[in-house]
């Protein structure tokens, strides 16, 4: 928090950072002019413009010439377009990942887990529950139901220090090599609120994925939870004049922007 003896534009610098923490200014949104910013913190436009450059450098803004100062959207990009795990993601983004195991043990499967993993209602299934940060800050909550037979090639294995595709295709040789996706917006239920440190309610990202083996077999279904201020998603398609699109066609895959890259 600024106080009297931080320097001037450290001040004008830190009260944008918190308008734009606290989701006063969002992205894309215009910040006040120069002009406004002096009168506002009493200062000079040179002192403006050095909290502003430092904002920039920081990636907060963007600032368009003769048309003012904006928020930026920081978000970090990975592809869709090729099946990867959050491990996978984050060191691609150039990000720390880092997974912390909140829960783990065999429960039934309701009707969704049964319907995605291809078994009957109530068959025994293991579950694990994880938080996910990224540079050390936390992006996602997981739960993650699991057939008992790749559970059991999971036993002895630290998931928090490796992955499951990895203990699977590396230590098994099993292909993990095709899955499902299914994205949504939802209000965020209280639990997995509290496990992300946002208020119940908050708007979130629902990420259902089934993975698969190169025989169709299920691995695993799970549905991730993310942060909506720190991902969004994007896709960038390519027009054909052929009438219809191939699997050929150039295209770049649908992808999560994290935040604070």
């Amino acid at each position: 928090m600024a106080t009297a003896a931080t320097p001037r534009h450290e001040r004008v610098s830190s009260w944008i950072r918190d308008q734009i923490e606290s989701g006063a200014l969002l992205e894309n949104d215009q910040l006040p002019s120069e002009n406004q910013l002096g009168n506002r913190f009493g200062v000079s436009r040179i002192t403006i413009r050095r909290a502003l450059q430092t904002l920039e450098s920081e990636g907060l803004i963007y600032r368009r010439q003769g048309l003012g100062s904006f928020v930026a959207d920081t978000r970090l990009h990975q592809g869709l377009e090729h099946l990867s795990d959050f491990v996978e993601d984050m060191e691609a983004a150039g990000l720390e990942p880092e997974t912390i195991i909140l829960e783990e043990g065999q429960e039934p499967a309701g009707p969704r887990v049964a319907a995605a993993l291809a078994i009957e209602e109530g068959t025994s299934v293991y579950r694990i529950d994880r938080l996910r940060k990224g540079g050390g800050e936390t992006l996602a909550y997981d739960r993650t139901w699991m057939p008992m037979f790749y559970a059991h090639l999971l036993q002895q294995q630290n998931l928090e220090a490796t992955t499951i595709y990895r203990v699977l295709e590396e230590e098994h040789g099993i292909c993990v090599c095709k899955g499902t996706f299914r994205i949504e917006a939802i209000n965020a239920p209280n639990d997995v609120a509290q496990h992300l440190d946002v208020p119940w309610g908050r708007a979130l990202l629902l990420m259902e994925r089934t993975t698969l083996t190169d025989a169709d077999q299920s691995v695993y279904f799970q549905q991730r939870f993310y942060r909506s201020d720190k991902i969004a998603y994007e896709l960038e398609l390519r027009r054909t004049k052929r009438p219809k699109a191939t699997i050929d066609d150039p295209v770049k895959g649908l992808e999560p922007v994290f935040k604070d890259q």
